[in-house]
């Protein structure tokens, strides 16, 4: 999945404005190639690395551009989604940049990509082997609210010391109940590390249970890049009283009709009109292609969608 060369820009004869093929440098690459190595090498673990200046700020999926950037070749496609979505602001100017600076293919259908980067959602038709998942990840450290020193987090990761996410966790049962977690709801993986799986929904934790994918996790602004590689056991944490449970939704998208899958809440007037769609645009308009409609679904036909280069 690597490449080394460079794409010269098109343009006039006189021109010598050039870049590196994926934009980076390909000794930047084969820095952080050995940190994903080395993160595979020890899932859950999140390994240094110098991130570089990218062409967007810091919060907008930087890391993940550079993990991305690294391992995607020529013959790569690629999916960006960002909450699920493949038309958002972050999704669209990410697979913008990378057909500019890879020329490579992309696509929306998750079956289809070779590497999917995405923001806060793992989709919802299961991945396969071979398929590379890379997340764009905001704060690495599971432990950073709990502890703010990351000298004092380090070593609680070396000695396994975790009772204070425990604590935490207990804490919201004696609150409310149950434990009210809902997003980046930490995980062990591999019996080792606990780690945080990004800002995705609780929802989606049990997908990456023995994925056959590789999941690749990549904090710019952090500075810190960790992986779970194929076929890893991931765990959420919890009590034997109280277990791990995901969202469940009393209705079903009303675009598909799908249950089971992660909704979205949309607005639709000033009244209190609502409706709940697929967070997985990808997954909705394959289901409405095949024919599912939900009871807001408009009357038109689907056409399908093509993969573009």
């Amino acid at each position: 999945m690597t490449v080394n060369a460079t794409q010269q820009g098109s343009g006039l004869a006189g021109e010598i404005a050039s870049y590196n093929f994926a934009y980076l440098d390909e000794q930047t690459k084969r820095m952080i190639r050995r940190a994903i190595l080395k993160a595979i090498a020890i899932p859950g673990y999140q390994v240094p690395f110098a991130s570089r200046e990218m062409p967007m700020p810091y919060g907008w999926g930087t890391g993940g551009v550079q993990v991305t950037a690294a391992v995607i070749g020529p013959d790569d496609t690629l999916k960006v989604i960002d909450q699920g979505a493949d038309d958002t602001t972050n999704a669209v100017s990410i697979r913008a940049f990378f057909q500019k600076v890879a020329n490579v293919a992309v696509t929306t259908r998750t079956r289809e990509a070779s590497i999917i980067q995405t923001r806060h959602r793992i989709p919802e038709a299961p991945l396969a082997e071979g398929q590379v998942l890379v997340y764009q990840v905001p704060i690495p450290e599971p432990l950073r609210f709990l502890e703010p020193r990351e000298t004092e987090t380090r070593k609680m990761h070396a000695l396994e010391e975790y009772g204070l996410m425990h604590v935490k966790l207990y804490e919201d049962i004696a609150r409310h109940g149950h434990i009210a977690t809902t997003y980046a709801y930490p995980v062990l993986v591999a019996d080792r590390y606990v780690m945080d799986p990004s800002p995705t929904p609780k929802f989606d934790n049990p997908k990456m249970d023995n994925s056959p994918a590789l999941q690749l996790f990549g904090a710019g602004r952090e500075k810190r890049i960790y992986a779970i590689p194929p076929h890893t056991k991931v765990v959420s944490l919890d009590f034997e009283d109280h277990p791990f449970e995901i969202q469940s939704f009393e209705e079903p998208c009303a675009l598909c009709g799908a249950h089971g899958v992660y909704l979205d809440e949309v607005i639709l007037d000033d009244r209190g009109g609502r409706m709940f769609v697929c967070s997985d645009t990808d997954n909705c308009e394959e289901r409405r292609d095949a024919g599912h409609r939900g009871h807001l679904a408009p009357d038109e036909a689907y056409g399908a969608r093509e993969t573009t280069a």
